[in-house]
């Protein structure tokens, strides 16, 4: 879920793939591949997420095991994640931003 949840602090900083895999210094493609789980992220990557956001890599971490925790199925996850978006859209929303999903 660490896909997921990096996804979901790209998302709820109203950042495209491609502004972020620039700040990142990183291939669209490739963040595209990290996001949708194909790849998985180096160490030396979260560090760069954890500068980019002011996130401690710990923390990046703690959010994407919650995400995870006690879900038994797949359709579970995605209604999880779904309700998770939702949540950071509103808030997204209430701050005056709004984002589009890619």
């Amino acid at each position: 879920m660490l896909n997921t949840a990096l996804k979901m602090i790209r998302v709820f900083h109203d950042l495209t793939q491609k502004e972020l895999a620039e700040k990142l210094g990183i291939s669209k493609s490739y963040l595209s591949e990290i996001e949708s789980g194909k790849k998985t992220p180096t160490l030396e990557l979260l560090h760069q997420y954890s500068e980019a956001f002011d996130i401690p890599v710990s923390s990046i971490m703690f959010f994407s095991e919650s995400l995870n925790k006690d879900v038994k199925t797949e359709k579970l996850r995605t209604f999880v994640s779904s309700k998770i978006l939702a949540l950071l859209n509103f808030i997204a929303e209430r701050s005056g931003r709004s984002y589009a999903e890619e």
